[in-house]
């Protein structure tokens, strides 16, 4: 019998901006998207709000988040792995 496999969940690479939140850190991830009508590459950013069960992750640290199941109204996202650690 196959194992049943998850479907495909999105991970992004983004920055700790807050973590006075219990449990929970605020990742802002930035893309490159070319703009609608001139082409050129601008930066957008976005911030998602990630779980932390540990507590590890502090303001300026690079970390890998990942989809996972709704945990609050506005989290869908746990930290995976801290990349970089801010200085």
């Amino acid at each position: 019998m196959a194992e049943k496999t998850r479907g495909h969940r999105k991970r992004f690479v983004g920055v700790v901006v807050s973590d006075r939140m219990q449990k929970t850190v605020t990742v802002r991830v930035q893309g490159r998207r070319p703009h609608p009508s001139y082409g050129k590459f601008v930066l957008r950013s976005k911030k998602y709000l990630a779980h932390d069960e540990a507590e590890e992750c502090r303001v300026g640290d690079k970390v890998l988040i990942e989809e996972t199941r709704p945990l609050s109204r506005r989290k869908r996202f746990r930290v995976k792995q801290i990349l970089e650690r801010a200085v």
